[in-house]
């Protein structure tokens, strides 16, 4: 028998607890679009000031454990990151998206 995956939490709840750490550590966050409460995926979009941005996934390992991924090439312009999540919307429309300022860089990831 293979490993326990961990148990998930709901999305609003996982998404909530997200912005309170950022912003405890004085990062401006806010959720830009809200999705299933129970379930939905969950997008992060750091913008770093000057246009540029980085984009995380939430998804999961071959185990069922939670992983952040980068679907765009690390810091990018962030016209593309708000075209990734403009596509991915039209694909799954339970998809969350948090964003997050912070000039150091910190996505406050899990």
């Amino acid at each position: 028998m293979g490993p326990v995956p961990e148990p998930r939490l709901k999305t609003d709840i996982r998404v909530s607890a997200h912005l309170r750490r950022a912003q405890a550590a004085g990062a401006f966050a806010t959720i830009a679009r809200r999705g299933d409460p129970d379930a939905g995926a969950v997008a992060v979009k750091l913008y770093l000031g000057g246009r540029s941005a980085r984009l995380y996934i939430q998804s999961r390992d071959m185990d069922g454990n939670a992983i952040w991924r980068e679907p765009l090439d690390d810091v990018v312009d962030e016209s593309q990151v708000d075209a990734w999540i403009e596509k991915e919307a039209n694909i799954d429309p339970d998809i969350w998206v948090v964003e997050i300022e912070d000039r150091e860089g910190r996505a406050f990831l899990d």
